[in-house]
């Protein structure tokens, strides 16, 4: 390659992974509104996190447009092509987040009104409030490339299945003393599993970054706290 070249294609994957970025501060825009609109009963809030989700999409496309333009034209080997694929799994990953939090804005919606149980406020503000520290450490682990932050996600993962356990609980037990609350908790319940699916996206990224600097994938089974998914439905 001559030195212009070789300038043109360092310039298209500081692009790239510029690009990502982008999608990252949209994402966590999204997780950041549609817990707020929850928390506040916010529709106009709900209504903006809905209809933003289509920024977080069209990223999306042209990161998979660049990503696959640099593979045909350039040819990358090695740590280059991981950086792509790297950069294209992390955009899937993103674009997933802003689906759930796009979901948990649904909600919102759907609840119609209905207020939240003061009680069950505190703990799901805190899952929330970890799943959105756990997205914003791996977005900066990812401009950083650095391996360790990454690893200090996926090692946490346990935090938000442990928190998500402990409401799913409470919630069911509000369900139980009284039916009236059955549809408001059913879904804080899936506000809550999308929070803990939020989590899992973000230990994705940092399995992601783990390969993208180290050319290895994660052999490690990935620590998980979510035990109730796993109780068999009789």
């Amino acid at each position: 390659m001559t030195e212009h070249t070789v300038s043109a294609y360092e310039n298209e994957l500081k692009g790239l992974a510029q690009r990502v970025a982008e999608m990252g501060g949209l994402a966590e825009k999204q997780i950041v509104g549609s817990i707020d609109a929850l928390m506040r009963n916010d529709h106009a809030l709900a209504q903006q996190v809905r209809a933003a989700d289509g920024q977080v999409d069209a990223l999306q496309r042209e990161i998979e447009e660049v990503g696959i333009l640099i593979i045909a034209k350039r040819q990358p080997m090695a740590i280059d092509l991981r950086e792509i694929v790297g950069a294209l799994r992390i955009a899937a990953d993103l674009e997933r987040i802003a689906d759930l939090a796009k979901s948990n804005a649904k909600r919102v919606l759907a609840m119609n009104g209905t207020q939240s149980l003061p009680k069950v406020t505190g703990g799901f503000d805190a899952m929330a409030r970890l799943a959105m520290e756990r997205v914003k450490q791996v977005l900066d682990a990812y401009a950083q490339r650095d391996v360790a932050a990454a690893l200090e996600v996926w090692g946490a993962d346990g935090d938000i299945d442990a928190l998500y356990n402990s409401l799913f609980r409470e919630l069911l037990t509000y369900m139980l003393e009284d039916p009236r609350n059955i549809g408001p908790c059913t879904h804080l319940l899936f506000c809550a599993k999308n929070l803990e699916r939020i989590g899992d996206h973000a230990t994705n990224i940092a399995e992601t970054i783990h390969y993208m600097v180290n050319g290895v994938a994660l052999v490690d089974e990935r620590p998980k706290l979510d035990t109730i998914s796993m109780v068999p439905v009789a």
